[in-house]
């Protein structure tokens, strides 16, 4: 199984296309995006911000295009808060016109090109007056290991409704997008080589257990079984 990632350069997310050799389940982990995935088995789908490990049924022969957005811009592709998506996958018919999903679909078999998605997410995104400038300077405040209080202030909110903001731009609170991120940034740090120690106290943790702790609480497997390719 092959899987290729890529700058999308309207949308700004990242493209990515799998081709599936032989059937098996995928551990999809949290990442507080939204994606926008076409199945040559399945079809159209949204797949929301998940809060824990998800597995994912790939059959051979299958192909998958998806465009992963940028945490907390979804919500303006696909006109909805974050929070009613957490931890679904939701059919884009259920969102969009049943014509229009048509139509992109029978793009999509025809192209199997991750551009389409790009170009219709950016007429989305332009149709929205962009996505909420809120986002970006929450999800990089906590993605620094800003406290919720450091990151409320820094965005001129109350802590009440940065928690508000957050469920509407990400699928969940500030302190669950915290842990996601935080998380995120320690398994990067192992696939570079980085030891466990180093990484856990580079990333915020307080010690290597407490990063074991975590990631079992969000993948649902032990780090030393957890596929970091």
């Amino acid at each position: 199984m092959s899987l290729d990632e890529w700058r999308a350069p309207r949308s700004q997310g990242v493209l990515w296309r799998r081709m599936v050799t032989t059937s098996r389940q995928a551990r999809i982990l949290p990442d507080g995006c939204t994606d926008l995935i076409w199945s040559s088995r399945t079809g159209l789908m949204v797949a929301g911000p998940d809060t824990t490990a998800g597995l994912s049924d790939l059959t051979a022969g299958e192909s998958i295009v998806g465009l992963r957005f940028a945490p907390g811009t979804g919500p303006a592709v696909f006109g909805l808060p974050a929070a009613e998506l957490t931890d679904q996958r939701v059919p884009l018919d259920a969102l969009w016109p049943a014509a229009l999903v048509r139509e992109i679909a029978d793009g999509m078999a025809d192209t199997r090109d991750g551009d389409l998605l790009d170009r219709l997410a950016e007429a989305r995104l332009r149709a929205a007056g962009g996505p909420d400038p809120r986002a970006q300077a929450i999800a990089r405040s906590l993605a620094t290991g800003a406290t919720v209080s450091a990151t409320a202030a820094e965005v001129g909110l109350t802590e009440r409704h940065l928690h508000r903001a957050s469920r509407d731009l990400f699928g969940y609170g500030p302190k669950t997008l915290a842990r996601i991120l935080r998380m995120r940034r320690a398994l990067a740090l192992l696939r570079a080589g980085v030891p466990k120690a180093t990484a856990a106290a580079d990333a915020g943790y307080a010690d290597q257990p407490h990063l074991s702790r975590e990631v079992r609480a969000l993948t649902g497997v032990p780090l030393g079984r957890l596929d970091l390719s």
